[in-house]
């Protein structure tokens, strides 16, 4: 290496889970490795790919993620190559057969493994707090539990990232220190199952008192939940996110369904009426709030009935976010194994267009219904003449963004990573319009 660091490429793919999994295995390696941009393929070393195995979407991208990097090694624009993740855990037999030329397979929790192959030290993987950031840097994830006790007849998770393992609450607190020391001033709270946080460790759900923890964190100013499950939902949460000024009025529950024929064959453990209850309660409980939620259409036992059933009860709710994708029969899970996919590809695909087209209205709605307010927005970047914004209702890469004209602005750039004031004057059915009030 003619005396200099090997360089590292990474690539992560999937959900942000999968990201902060990424962000620890850097931290650990950091003085070992030129660690390259992530969204900058270049001449590499070592290429590190972090894979997702969840649905056939999805794991289509991992495997052609791979074979592009293949094609970089074949023309030398890369060393090894270095897979982990879903994926590779998923189909630890077949994929080192299948593409033969990746020189290291690893699973999704074989940190001490993967550490010592790149050279670093594998004391405690199971214990990292250090973060080698590729978010911008004043936000992060901070995944709070791994693995899921759920058994969703559709979903291969547990499998794949086993029980569900909250981490203590200390080491938590200490990351989000970590991460505030970095700049950081947005915590994302994700896992399989938010809600479910704590039950193994302490024997009770203690996502509210990890919330009011890291709320006491010097710097972090918004916190917000992702990936809560509806059942047994646990209601001071809500308080939290009532009283506590830094948790965000924003809750992301993925509800799946509302028809109870569908819900039962998805083993999701609520009914309709739960749901439509829940849902009631955190608008009381909360006002204001913004809730996000998916969907699946085309589940067994999903017929021209429950999917009106579905339209209807979206209409009803309005849901200020929701996106929804078509159901995939994953072998190994239990609705594979049980149900026929009875539900053909094209009218999957019509109900997705019809349940998406139903949802931009009311986005639109609820977007234009923001016109003339203002409110307290976070830089995350500049270009072409706006700087891009979010308040609390929208949530880093999967929601709608704030463009706010900054004529008069010396240095609009230095923005990044403020808070700053502005009304909002236009709305689409995504994204608004604004400008400042005050920096």
């Amino acid at each position: 290496m003619s005396g200099r660091r090997p360089t590292l490429q990474h690539l992560t793919l999937g959900c942000s889970k999968n990201r902060v999994d990424t962000e620890h295995i850097l931290s650990r390696i950091e003085g070992l490795y030129d660690i390259l941009p992530e969204e900058i393929p270049a001449i590499s070393d070592i290429c590190l790919i972090n894979t997702c195995g969840f649905i056939g979407d999805a794991k289509e991208e991992s495997v052609e993620a791979i074979l592009e990097a293949v094609e970089r090694k074949k023309r030398g624009e890369t060393g090894r190559i270095v897979v982990f993740g879903c994926l590779s855990q998923r189909y630890a037999a077949e994929m080192p057969e299948l593409i033969p030329e990746v020189d290291a397979w690893f699973g999704a929790t074989d940190y001490g493994p993967l550490l010592e192959y790149l050279g670093a030290s594998s004391d405690h993987p199971e214990t990292m707090t250090g973060r080698h950031l590729t978010t911008p840097r004043h936000y992060a994830f901070l995944k709070i539990s791994e693995g899921c006790d759920r058994r969703c007849s559709y979903c291969a998770i547990p499998f794949i990232r086993g029980r569900h393992r909250s981490v203590p609450m200390e080491e938590l607190v200490e990351e989000a220190e970590l991460l505030a020391a970095k700049g950081v001033r947005e915590l994302i709270v994700i896992a399989q199952d938010t809600t479910y946080y704590g039950l193994d460790l302490y024997h009770r759900r203690a996502l509210a008192e990890l919330l009011q923890k890291l709320s006491e964190v010097e710097g972090i100013e918004w916190i917000r939940i992702h990936y809560s499950y509806p059942a047994d939902f646990p209601e001071d949460v809500l308080v939290q996110m009532a009283e506590n000024p830094k948790v965000c009025r924003y809750m992301d529950i993925p509800l799946q369904h509302i028809s109870d024929k569908v819900l039962s064959n998805m083993h999701r453990n609520v009914d309709g009426a739960w749901t439509r209850a829940l849902i009631r309660k955190m608008r009381e409980k909360v006002p204001g709030v913004v809730l996000r939620t998916t969907m699946i259409v085309g589940h067994p036992g999903e017929g021209a009935r429950e999917f009106r059933e579905l339209l209807d009860f979206v209409s009803e709710a309005r849901f200020e976010r929701l996106g929804a994708f078509r159901y995939s029969e994953e072998e190994g899970t239990f609705g594979a194994s049980h149900f026929r996919d009875s539900v053909t590809p094209a009218t999957k695909e019509r109900r997705l267009d019809r349940l998406m087209t139903l949802q931009r209205g009311i986005s639109l709605e609820f977007n234009r219904s923001r016109i003339g307010t203002e409110t307290r927005a976070i830089v995350d970047g500049y270009a072409d003449g706006m700087l891009v914004c979010r308040s609390e209702f929208e949530s880093p890469e999967v929601d709608g963004e704030i463009f706010v004209n900054c004529s008069g602005i010396d240095d609009p750039a230095a923005l990044t990573g403020k808070f700053i004031d502005v009304r909002i004057t236009d709305a689409d059915e995504y994204d608004l319009r604004a400008d400042i009030v005050s920096i």
